[in-house]
């Protein structure tokens, strides 16, 4: 099961949408905990209990739409259940636990949940005050001291947090699961957010991070040379798969390099596009280095998010460490022409999609260029883009049909499946199958190059039909029963 980053948000609306931009990649986004599942429920008086049932009913409620996903109503209404569940008293063993984990986590727990405290106190992540910025100022230490409960509180969050995550990875491995819960390292922080609070000096202020090529991403949180003096990049490292037994932190795109030089990455002025930046070399084989020995030490293994936009070189020094790449079905090609199955590589992720394009069924149907048009993205065109699109498609379609995947008059859904059966004949040690193609989505999770224009990461799970679709409802989904079967054959 691969997840999106499960890094931490802010601790007051407004939350962010995007995974990719949390406040910290160090600790988790409380709002994935489920209160019910807290054993201190069930030490609750009954008014207390039907309080918390309460706000799990108006928070389950919202769920069931195909509108856009609202964060802040969904994080004000467990916030205030999880409040009430942290003052009811914890059993000697529950609380000597967490006391383990506050001491396993030591100062960047603490320096977290200060943060936190302070952003509730001052009822947002940013307009503090000029001292608030310096975690080190003794106004600081003197307010965050006069928040010792709250401080507690977003410790005992985390807590929680890091407990459920655990119980997922053992269930999933129970249930008969190879590999279980896979998770994604994001490739910076958010500007105002509590690793830059955290840092400080040690980053690059006023700067982002991206890689130029045809998805041309934009991410804060440039580290400077100084951070090897604080050594917090195994500690980032470290704390992704700490449960997953095989969970992969998904290293973003390295970018192209001269061979006689450290790889460097894309950096630009804060509000510039990806291309009008400059490269900044880094020493890949320190951070490989340190990513490997923390997956190493948690029994992991790692996936590289190559797509199309590094050299051969990186590629193939990845495979030489034992990093595994990333093949979307789209983007795999010689001369124009689609990769034929076994021309792809063994140590990959092999996917159809995803999350940076459309669903599949909506890819088929040119949604992807209809939105960027609407957008005003398109360098080209629109019937130059639209009739490229369809020559794309074309071509892997003819393929297909060539290796006897297809009937002569196809279906959405049997195309959807025969690109999918497609992947499982290559070598590719993982094949990925996005929860959109399980049940025919059409719509974007995530446009490129986008902010406001366009609603990233709020977009709900519907069907063809555009009717949401909760995860208790994919076992009885015949779509997603089918393709499940299909490759189930396969294997």
């Amino acid at each position: 099961m691969l997840v999106n980053p499960l890094h931490a948000a802010e601790p007051v609306p407004p939350i962010a949408p995007s995974p990719y931009l949390p406040t910290s990649r160090r600790f988790l986004n409380a709002a994935y905990i489920r209160v019910e599942d807290i054993p201190e429920v069930a030490y609750l008086a009954p008014e207390q209990r039907a309080f918390v049932e309460r706000r799990s009913a108006t928070a389950r409620a919202a769920n069931g739409s195909a509108d856009l996903l609202d964060r802040d109503a969904s994080w004000r209404a467990k916030s205030g259940a999880l409040d009430l569940v942290f003052s009811v008293q914890r059993p000697w063993a529950r609380q000597r636990l967490f006391e383990l984990f506050c001491e396993r986590e030591g100062e960047s727990l603490t320096r977290f949940a200060s943060w936190c405290a302070l952003a509730e106190h001052f009822g947002a992540t940013t307009g503090w005050p000029a001292w608030a910025d310096d975690p080190d100022h003794p106004e600081v230490e003197r307010v965050v001291d006069s928040l010792a409960d709250r401080v507690d509180f977003y410790r005992w969050l985390q807590w929680v947090a890091d407990e459920q995550l655990g119980s997922a990875q053992h269930t999933a491995r129970e249930a008969g699961m190879t590999v279980g819960v896979v998770t994604d390292l994001a490739v910076g922080v958010h500007p105002a957010g509590a690793d830059v609070w955290a840092l400080g000096p040690a980053l690059a202020h006023g700067i982002t991070v991206g890689a130029p090529g045809r998805l041309q991403p934009a991410r804060p949180g440039l580290v400077t040379a100084a951070l090897a003096a604080r050594r917090p990049r195994g500690d980032r490292v470290r704390a992704v798969p700490r449960h997953p037994a095989y969970g992969a932190p998904a290293r973003r795109r390295p970018p192209r390099r001269p061979r006689d030089g450290p790889v460097p990455a894309v950096v630009h002025p804060r509000g510039q596009l990806p291309v009008e930046g400059a490269y900044v070399r880094y020493d890949h084989e320190a951070m490989i280095s340190i990513l490997l020995l923390e997956a190493h030490r948690a029994g992991a293994f790692v996936i590289g998010e190559d797509l199309g936009v590094v050299e051969p070189f990186v590629r193939d020094y990845l495979a030489g460490r034992g990093v595994l790449g990333t093949s979307i079905l789209w983007f795999e090609a010689d001369d124009g022409e689609p990769r034929p199955p076994e021309a792809y590589r063994e140590l990959c992720l092999a996917t159809v999609t995803t999350h940076d394009l459309p669903p599949t069924a909506g890819y088929l149907a040119g949604e992807h260029v209809r939105l960027r048009d609407r957008l005003g993205l398109l360098t080209r065109p629109l019937a130059v883009e639209a009739g490229l699109a369809e020559e794309e498609r074309g071509r892997v379609l003819e393929l297909l049909h060539e290796r006897g995947l297809l009937p002569a008059e196809p279906t959405e859904q049997q195309v959807v499946e025969a690109l999918h059966l497609f992947l499982a004949r290559s070598p590719a040690r993982l094949l990925g199958v996005m929860l959109s193609d399980l049940v025919g989505d059409r719509r974007t999770q995530n446009q490129p190059g986008t902010d406001q224009e366009y609603p990233n990461w709020r977009v709900p799970l519907t069907d063809g039909e555009g009717n949401a679709v909760l995860l208790e409802d994919l076992p009885g989904n015949a779509r997603a029963r089918s393709l499940a079967a299909r490759l189930r054959g396969v294997g």
